[in-house]
């Protein structure tokens, strides 16, 4: 699987922890990160990290912040992202198995490197569940392009 990976300056560390794994799992990693290790605007990488999922360039999106709030508020402003901030592995499932989540957001200040590693780990090995929730995440959609979500129906 392709994933685009990406932070600021605060998540640089569990940056390169996540992309050892991802890497180490088989993935294809392109890392959006500050340059020359400096502080960096977390919109900057949401938005390349956003715009490869949103194109299909990437499968799937990893980010990476302080709080991990700003990243997913501008990666959901990305036409086809669906961007989750997840705090746990159960949260991590349900943002997949419910939501079709295709960007995971993290916090590098809250969670720990063994939860982050757990995280990813079910949140790239799960897949969505479809069924009720397809309708649901077409709902979403349907919201992004402006529409009436009350619009669509099974």
């Amino acid at each position: 699987m392709k994933v685009a990976l990406g932070a600021d300056h605060r998540g640089v560390d569990a940056l390169r922890q996540v992309q050892r794994q991802l890497e180490g799992a088989g993935h294809v990693v392109a890392v959006m990160a500050c340059p020359d290790g400096g502080a960096c605007d977390y919109p900057d990488n949401a938005f390349e990290v956003g715009r490869r999922v949103g194109r299909g360039d990437a499968d799937r999106g990893v980010l990476i912040c302080g709080s991990g709030i700003g990243m997913s508020i501008a990666a959901n402003k990305i036409e086809g992202v669906r961007a989750a901030l997840v705090s746990d592995p159960f949260t991590a499932e349900m943002s997949r198995a419910h939501n079709d989540a295709n960007v995971l957001c993290l916090s590098a200040d809250l969670l720990e490197g063994p939860v982050i590693s757990e995280i990813v780990d079910r949140w790239m090995n799960r897949e969505f569940d479809g069924g009720r929730h397809d309708r649901r995440v077409r709902k979403i959609g349907a919201i992004e392009r402006g529409e009436d979500p009350r619009s669509i129906s099974d």
